[in-house]
C-alpha cells in the first residue's frame, strides 16, 4: 500500500524553511499545471528501481491524497493516470475557473504582470504572476474537475467539513453528484483544515482531523 499526498516545487518553501514562504519568486510562478507535474514526477520516481524503498511499494495499490486545492488536482490525475487505484479528497474544490487567481480585473493584472493577496497567518503579500491565468486558460480543458470527476472510475472518498467557510461542504455534494459512485463523508462541526492550524504544534491531532486520517485508512485498506 502506498498513500501519497501532493507535493509542490513551487508552494514557496525551501529545504530549510518548509512551513513559511521565504521563496516567493517560485511561489509567483506556481500553476496548476507544474502542480500536476510535480506529482508526475512524484510518482514515476517512487514507482522506479531508482527509488531505494521501491520494493516496499505495492504498484497496484497507490492512493493520492489531495486537500483544498490539491484535492483538484489530485481528481485530475486520478483521472488521467491508470497507476492510481484510490482517490481520496479533503475539503476539495470543485472549480478552479472561479478561484480568486483566476478571476477579479484581469486587465489590471495582465498589465501589471502580477497581483497580491494577503496571507491571512504569515501577513504576506503572496504574488500571483499573469502567467498563473495564462496557463489556467490554455490547458482550460484539463484542468476542469467536473470533467476529470466524471471520469473517475477508481474509490473516491470525499471528505468536507460542514463549517468549512473556506472551500463551502457544497462543492462536495457537487463533486458527489458528478461521481455517484463516490463516498460522501461529512463532518459536523468542523472548518477547512478540521480544527487543526498550520504549523501544528500539539502532541496529538485534534479530534476532528483524527477522524478524517482513520476514516482516509480505513477507506485504502477496503
Amino acid at each position: 500500500m502506498a498513500a501519497f499526498i501532493l507535493l509542490s516545487t513551487h508552494n514557496g518553501g525551501t529545504v530549510e524553511n518548509p512551513i513559511d514562504f521565504p521563496d516567493l519568486n517560485a511561489f509567483a510562478e506556481n500553476n496548476y499545471t507544474k502542480e500536476l507535474n510535480d506529482l508526475d514526477d512524484f510518482l514515476n520516481y517512487l514507482l522506479s528501481e531508482e527509488n531505494q524503498f521501491h520494493n516496499d511499494i505495492n504498484k497496484n495499490n497507490i492512493s493520492l491524497i489531495g486537500h483544498s486545492r490539491g484535492g483538484g488536482i489530485t481528481t485530475i490525475k486520478a483521472a488521467e493516470d491508470s497507476r492510481i487505484t484510490t482517490l481520496i479528497t479533503w475539503a476539495s474544490v470543485c472549480n478552479f475557473g472561479s478561484r480568486a487567481a483566476t478571476t477579479g480585473n484581469l486587465k489590471q493584472w495582465k498589465k501589471d504582470g502580477v497581483k497580491y493577496v494577503l496571507n491571512g497567518r504569515t501577513k504576506q503579500q503572496m504574488p500571483h504572476n499573469f502567467q498563473f491565468y495564462e496557463d489556467f486558460k490554455a490547458n482550460e480543458t484539463r484542468l476542469n474537475i467536473e470533467l476529470a470527476t466524471k471520469k473517475i472510475k477508481v474509490p473516491h472518498l470525499i471528505i468536507h467539513g460542514d463549517s468549512d467557510t473556506s472551500i463551502s461542504i457544497n462543492e462536495a455534494k457537487t463533486l458527489h453528484s458528478w461521481n455517484t459512485n463516490s463516498v460522501l463523508f461529512p463532518i459536523e462541526n468542523t472548518n477547512h483544515v478540521f480544527d487543526s492550524k498550520h504549523p501544528w504544534q500539539g502532541n496529538k491531532l485534534p479530534e476532528k482531523l483524527k477522524l478524517v486520517v482513520e476514516k482516509s485508512i480505513d477507506f485504502i485498506k477496503k
